[in-house]
């Protein structure tokens, strides 16, 4: 190829073969690798770059290059073959969507609780991905990938509430930006064992994966100077994560071991961050964990709830039957990404959650 040739290919766009080649150049000398691949290279998030080079899919001159946190020198050369789909693309399912909000570029969906937001390992079919692909046919956006069409963030599988989708890649590169830049107002409710003290506070803790368990999350407190950043940034690829809680409710407090004490609190989270498991680790790291948690709780029941008396034996019944973390995404508020217009949903808790809470406000 010919210098001249090589003007015609701009810096992050790919070659024929799929490949990103890119040269640093004197402005990007000294940036971390991922974070400039981040900027360069359109629909391909910080995280998910970090992931590829680690799995090799970036080479440095020719060889393999595996360090996503080195810092650029001038003239260097990288090349990035993102891996073709492992897996079938999803097919369209008519799976019902209660659909909040729908027009050309976005759609907003109050997810149930147990349906899972996208294909992965265990549930290749029956997800919301398989829904929208029924719904809104081929025009989803296709930045996120052949599994993902059009999600923008998710929600857990047992965790219900509002989801905002892309139907198109601009509208997909529009909320990216606004989650990226933590510009979305999400409030959840959540039903924790006891009530955290004082009633209104900051958890304000970086989460990683748990070295011998890496499909739960843990809080991290070791710490390590990045020269990039001019700070102490958490060990591990543990990510900053900050939640905003308010006490609503409490409940039991006259059966409780110790006055004042609550056996159980409804609880309003607000996420300055979205990270995996946000809401449910920060709250059990402060020694509240969501009812029916089974990965993160304490089990199906609440610590000074004795049984014999009608309003106690109901309790204990819907809690031990809630199979599922208590937790609701209320509301979902943010910048239209192509009309600039202030959007903002609520819904209410479903069913089982507002059957609980009545359980627990009759104690």
């Amino acid at each position: 190829m010919t210098a001249d040739d090589e003007t015609l290919k701009p810096q992050g766009a790919p070659d024929e073969n799929g490949a990103y080649v890119l040269t640093v150049d004197a402005e990007g000398a000294g940036t971390r690798l991922d974070k400039w691949l981040a900027e360069k290279i359109a629909g391909l998030t910080r995280t998910r770059l970090k992931s590829l080079i680690e799995g090799g899919a970036m080479t440095r001159d020719g060889k393999v290059f595996t360090a996503p946190s080195w810092k650029l020198r001038e003239g260097e050369e990288y090349r990035l073959i993102p891996p073709p789909p492992e897996d079938p693309a999803p097919l369209p399912e008519a799976i019902p969507l209660d659909v909040v909000y729908e027009d050309a570029d976005i759609i907003v969906v109050n997810k149930p609780a147990g349906l899972v937001v996208h294909p992965a390992p265990g549930a290749w079919s029956g997800t919301l991905v398989n829904a929208l692909i029924h719904h809104c046919g081929d025009t989803l956006s296709g930045i996120g990938g052949a599994r993902r069409p059009g999600i923008v963030h998710r929600i857990d599988k047992d965790t219900s509430g509002l989801l905002v989708v892309a139907k198109h890649d601009a509208a997909h590169q529009g909320l990216s930006a606004l989650f990226s830049a933590h510009d979305i107002d999400r409030v959840y409710e959540a039903i924790a064992v006891g009530a955290p003290r004082p009633g209104v506070g900051t958890i304000d803790a970086p989460l990683g994966r748990k070295t011998h368990d890496r499909t739960k999350m843990t809080v991290v407190n070791d710490f390590e100077y990045d020269e990039e950043e001019d700070d102490y940034v958490p060990k591990h690829g543990a990510r900053h994560a900050v939640t905003h809680y308010k006490v609503v409710e409490a409940f039991g407090r006259s059966r409780a071991k110790l006055k004042g004490d609550a056996l159980a609190s409804l609880i309003e989270c607000t996420l300055e961050t979205g990270r995996t498991h946000q809401i449910r680790v920060h709250l059990a790291s402060i020694n509240c964990p969501l009812v029916g948690d089974q990965v993160y709780g304490r089990g199906p029941g609440l610590s000074g709830l004795k049984p014999g008396e009608p309003e106690t034996d109901h309790a204990i019944e819907t809690i031990r039957n809630f199979k599922r973390q208590a937790l609701h995404a209320k509301v979902l508020g943010f910048t239209h990404p192509i009309t600039g217009e202030a959007m903002r949903f609520e819904r209410e808790a479903p069913e089982d959650f507002q059957e609980l809470l009545a359980a627990l406000r009759a104690l």
